[in-house]
């Protein structure tokens, strides 16, 4: 059998990494089981991608198709022009894609108009906010696709109420944790911790790159200054996207506590959160992190995909208002913040449960 990953953004390699780890185990084990790698470099500066081959031990990829960057509908069209004349020349039993990224979506299309098997990891989540460009690519991948690999009971609902069959549905857990569980031992000390006398438990971490919140920016200087002005001493730390960035580039600003970095690696950039009194994000798979890592979390959005990190886990909306900063970070400092446990398998078995279903022992 011969299986084709797809990976194009940053949360997609740590994605395939344990997939990869897994496939090879059970080459050792002579099973017949090939695969290539495909990278459609949506991300494509070596701080979004390419460090991440090397941190993670994943070997280089089988193509690049180097879109790069480009409107929503120039980087699906790029993508699914390259993945195509790729598959069309590399044939496959099965296609792997993985999140809610361009390349997700694209590669999904290109594959079932191509006849050939596809498998989502990560399938069934929703926000049910069609503002968010990962939203349609869920959606949309999920409507075609042959065999659902999901993290929670709360995507199998949502599956099953579009009218999946339960034997296409296969809970597994999750990869992303299964990345984090296997890479703990390997965590690497940013050079920031000196550069800012940053000491544990004594800093909050932020990332911001949503649309809602960074395209405005007038809206984003609000949030940081919010951030700011009730951080009670604390450093913020800010490895700062390059879509954040941009918004900056030409503006004047002045803040006490924040201190903007450049994006970190994956093992810094997890070794920063592990001893981080708490985040402050609005990503999704960040609350995954933060939830196991037993982290408060405060996502400064008005939805989640990822609720059980909101029910089981660490993590609280508190919407996109900047206002409700301030109560939450005075729950935080005042040592009330919820105790969060571990969604049902999220032990980093998941690639191995993957494997089980389209490769057996």
């Amino acid at each position: 059998m011969h299986i084709t990953l797809v990976a194009g953004a940053r949360p997609n390699f740590m994605k395939v990494s344990p997939i990869i780890n897994e496939i090879k185990k059970r080459q050792s084990q002579g099973i017949d089981v090939q695969y290539s790698l495909v990278h459609t470099g949506q991300h494509y500066d070596k701080l979004m991608s390419g460090l991440f081959f090397e941190e993670l031990n994943i070997p280089q990829p089988d193509v690049n198709l180097a879109v790069g960057s480009g409107t929503q509908a120039e980087q699906t069209g790029a993508i699914m022009i390259a993945f195509e004349q790729y598959l069309t020349t590399h044939p496959t039993d099965l296609v792997i894609v993985v999140g809610d990224v361009t390349s997700t979506m694209a590669c999904a299309i290109v594959t079932k108009k191509l006849g050939i098997k596809l498998a989502h990891v990560e399938a069934g989540i929703r926000s049910f906010d069609l503002s968010m460009p990962e939203e349609i690519n869920r959606m949309v991948t999920d409507s075609i696709t042959d065999y659902f690999f999901i993290t929670s009971d709360y995507a199998q609902n949502n599956l099953q109420k579009a009218g999946i069959p339960n034997e296409r549905i296969f809970f597994v857990g999750n990869v992303m944790i299964d990345c984090l569980l296997a890479n703990l031992h390997k965590l690497q000390r940013p050079s920031i911790f000196e550069e800012y006398n940053l000491q544990a438990k004594k800093y909050i971490i932020l990332t911001l790159h949503r649309p809602g919140n960074v395209d405005n920016t007038e809206n984003l200087l609000r949030i940081l200054q919010a951030i700011d002005n009730n951080a009670q001493g604390h450093t913020i730390v800010f490895p700062i996207h390059p879509r954040t960035e941009q918004r900056l580039a030409n503006v004047q600003y002045s803040f006490k506590n924040i201190q903007f970095t450049k994006p970190l690696g994956y093992l810094e950039f997890i070794y920063c959160i592990q001893n981080s009194l708490a985040v402050i994000t609005d990503s999704g798979g960040i609350t995954e992190e933060t939830t196991v890592l037993g982290v408060p979390c405060m996502t400064m959005r008005d939805n989640t995909e990822r609720p059980e990190t909101c029910t089981i886990g660490t993590n609280e909306l508190i919407g996109t208002n900047p206002d409700n900063l301030v109560p939450a970070l005075q729950t935080l400092f005042n040592g009330k913040w919820k105790q969060g446990s571990i969604p049902p398998l999220w032990d980093g078995k998941a690639a191995e449960r993957i494997m089980d279903v389209i490769v057996p022992m």
